[in-house]
């Protein structure tokens, strides 16, 4: 089969689409025919070779793990009536940006006939996430709700579920046209952080009291200045890196002023014990709460080309790849 692989660690460069093995569907497993598949930028540190405490991944490897696509072939276990479903879902591990994809069928999900594959795949990982969070946080309604990379795949979606719930949203981005991007899915104040002080903007934005709730996306010195903004007794969660490291603030101060702090360690055990499904996310996407924005579509063999777009951070919204 037909695969983008990270040949070592490195810039975009290093990926090279070649012929790979195809897996094979252990006990509880499926194979998947990948039509489409997520990246986020995640993917794009990884292979450079960042956040190994997280991720246990060596060159060389198929990167790439949410999917949507056909299921081929059911291992040991699995009921035949898979074959020929199409299905969203994660990869064991990596490998989703091939042809053919190996997947426990425990964490499918059929994709509605009324639902297409592309806005399926665009909000099955981002959507998981935010109602994630929706589910972690406190209730919205008529809070001052504060969204760093809002023009971002996730951020969108913050966006839009934060306005749904009644919250004053304030969305950061950078650019105009980032700007623009997120005021049409709800923001109330939109803010460019790319502007020195725009913390203070957003304090005016608040009469100077605080958000009540930060939903923290950028990482690093914006996800500082982010968390500077939250009033005593608010909430912050820490969920993004795309600046090379999460939201640098101090446990503290945090503890001093009564902030809860939701770091990447605590949302992976959230994770564990939620109790939100890709069907949940999907249903919310059907009904209308979450409309990914899907700024490019890929081909397998311009992946690099979309890692060097999510890492210039040039997209308004998602990428997703297109592998047959």
């Amino acid at each position: 089969m037909r695969a983008a692989v990270v040949s070592r660690f490195g810039g975009a460069e290093v990926i090279e689409v070649q012929d790979w093995p195809e897996p094979v569907a252990g006990a509880g497993q499926v194979l998947v025919d990948i039509e489409l598949t997520d990246l986020i930028f995640v993917e794009t540190a990884i292979r450079n070779g960042e956040h190994g405490g997280f991720f246990d991944v060596k060159p060389p490897y198929v990167p790439g793990n949410s999917f949507g696509g056909t299921v081929r072939e059911v291992g040991p276990g699995v009921d035949e009536q898979w074959v020929g479903r199409r299905v969203i879902g994660r990869t064991v591990d990596f490998g989703a940006h091939a042809e053919v994809g190996v997947a426990a069928v425990a964490e499918l999900v059929e994709v509605p006939a009324e639902l297409n594959l592309e806005t399926a795949v665009a909000a099955a990982g981002d959507g998981f996430t935010t109602l994630l969070l929706e589910q972690l946080s406190p209730d919205l309604q008529g809070k001052e709700v504060l969204i760093t990379a809002a023009a971002g795949g996730m951020g969108v979606l913050l966006v839009q579920v934060a306005h749904k719930a009644g919250a004053h949203v304030i969305a950061a981005a950078r650019g105009q046209a980032k700007l623009d991007l997120v005021k049409a899915q709800g923001a109330d104040v939109v803010i460019d952080y790319s502007v020195d002080g725009w913390q203070k903007s957003v304090l005016e934005a608040t009469n100077n009291e605080g958000v009540d709730v930060a939903f923290e996306g950028a990482g690093g010195e914006l996800g500082a200045a982010a968390f500077s903004t939250v009033k005593d007794g608010g909430w912050f969660s820490a969920h993004g890196a795309p600046s090379g490291r999460f939201a640098k603030y101090d446990p503290a101060e945090a503890e001093r002023r009564n902030i809860t702090v939701k770091g990447i360690m605590d949302l992976r055990i959230d994770n564990l014990q939620t109790t939100i499904t890709g069907a949940d996310v999907l249903q919310r996407v059907t009904r209308g709460d979450l409309i990914p924005v899907i700024d490019r579509t890929f081909t397998l063999d311009q992946l690099a080309d979309a890692h060097t777009a999510v890492e210039g951070r040039s997209l308004l919204g998602k990428a997703l790849i297109r592998i047959r």
